[in-house]
């Protein structure tokens, strides 16, 4: 069976059996530890998370919900091969684009990152059990250079999309780059939402691009209750990679004579940047919502995503950075129109 035998109908409902397999695996203790040795950043404990995230997402209803709106089923979509450069800086990262790629009826040419080779390896086996219609239609480039393909959805970091946009300036190609996720802070949160907070800044060590790396702070705000309720994820220092860029930041901090607060897991900078390095939590002041927006604003490009309490313009909740829904697309451009608009 081809992919182009096989019907909107079916290709969804083997969709949302592999978030069944995927509720299924935070039990699969050993693709658990084979992924976890392979990447010390893959804890069980994220890996079991996103296991949890995205079966919640492939639920049927999300999914007919998120693809209805495109009227798939009933456009002419001619079948392309999309070769898809997977990122790999938390567990399962790549996976949107390869559903994408599967529910709008085109094959797959699959460069899983290196960092997550274990967890995609075992995704594309799932798919191709669940339906055997996907055995010759998800392939894993096993070449340094990828061949044989249409278009191309790479992620990568801001060297690599310049690297990107070179080699396939000749193919239809959806190029993404380093982004980073800003928390806009009122001083009247409570305990609850700092903890919240926490969540979105310590999730997968901070390595998503969904992770805050920067928060807005009024003049005023007092820092203790923000540390206190961040205690949540002190034994991230007992992580040996993550405590070693939290040490060697604090070195470089020290030495710099750079000032900083520090809660022995993580360091406090002021800086107008918005990437911040691991074990770095930066900071601003501003002084009204509107220099909240207009900062926004001026650094769309680098902003993924901004959590908030505020009334501010598609702000996330407080604790939901980590679990976007399937619309929320990186870089804020749509993958699905893209690939319909293959020709």
């Amino acid at each position: 069976m081809s992919l182009n035998n096989m019907n909107y109908t079916q290709r969804v409902a083997a969709l949302a059996s592999l978030g069944d397999s995927l509720k299924s695996a935070i039990n699969d203790e050993a693709l658990i530890h084979r992924a976890s040795t392979y990447n010390q950043w893959f804890t069980p404990e994220f890996q079991k998370q996103a296991f949890l995230s995205w079966s919640d997402s492939l639920k049927i209803e999300n999914l007919q919900s998120w693809l209805e709106v495109y009227d798939i089923q009933n456009k002419k979509i001619e079948q392309k091969t999309v070769a898809i450069i997977m990122a790999g800086n938390i567990p399962l990262v790549g996976l949107h684009d390869l559903i994408s790629v599967l529910a709008c009826g085109h094959a797959a040419l699959i460069k899983p990152s290196s960092d997550d080779t274990v967890l995609m390896e075992w995704i594309v086996k799932e798919l191709k059990r669940i339906e055997p219609g996907f055995e010759n239609l998800i392939k894993i480039s096993e070449e340094r250079q990828m061949k044989d393909f249409d278009a191309v959805i790479a992620t990568g970091s801001n060297n690599s999309f310049r690297y990107f946009e070179y080699y396939f300036k000749d193919k239809h190609a959806l190029l993404r780059k380093n982004r980073n996720s800003i928390a806009v802070l009122s001083g009247n949160e409570s305990t609850h939402s700092l903890e919240l907070l926490s969540d979105d800044v310590f999730q997968y060590f901070g390595l998503g691009c969904r992770n805050v790396s920067k928060v807005l702070i009024p003049k005023d705000f007092f820092v203790d209750p923000m540390f206190e309720a961040f205690e949540k994820y002190k034994e991230h220092i007992n992580h040996n990679k993550y405590a070693n860029n939290y040490t060697y930041h604090k070195a470089i901090f020290l030495m710099n004579l750079t000032p900083h607060l520090d809660n022995n897991f993580l360091l406090f900078k002021q800086d107008e940047k918005i990437a911040s390095p691991l074990g770095v939590l930066l900071f601003d002041y501003y002084e009204s919502i509107e220099q909240v927006k207009d900062y926004i604003n001026l650094h769309k490009d680098e902003i993924q995503c901004v959590v908030s309490e505020m009334p501010l313009e598609n702000a996330v909740a407080f604790g939901q950075s980590q679990y976007p829904k399937l619309n929320d697309y990186a870089d804020g451009v749509d993958t699905i129109q893209f690939l319909m608009n293959l020709s």
